[in-house]
């Protein structure tokens, strides 16, 4: 039913186990700190307010991208930032915790 609603509103579901097939980068845009208490298998940690400066870490401007971080609005922030920096294939992962349920099914 959510789909055929999604459908025809135009909203468009993300497949995030294909990304990942396809060989997605995560990076979770949590602090440190949060990120050491638990994070998806393989991300990488660029703070959200450190991540313009730390665009030169992530190589592939064309590669698929996601983010995520503890509810889905630094995530958003950082979609932005990636892609205002010429980064062309980026999602908002949202939540990490949601993410990986999605990424592990």
């Amino acid at each position: 039913m959510f789909d055929a609603i999604k459908k025809l509103l135009g909203i468009k579901t993300t497949d995030y186990t294909q990304l990942m097939a396809q060989g997605a980068l995560i990076i979770d845009v949590r602090t440190k700190g949060e990120f050491n208490g638990g994070h998806i298998k393989g991300s990488i940690n660029i703070p959200v307010d450190k991540l313009s400066a730390s665009l030169p870490k992530v190589k592939a401007k064309d590669k698929p991208i996601i983010t995520c971080c503890a509810s889905g609005g630094r995530s958003a922030s950082a979609k932005s930032i990636l892609k205002a920096n010429g980064y062309s294939n980026v999602y908002n992962g949202g939540a990490w915790q949601s993410l990986n349920r999605k990424i592990q099914n």
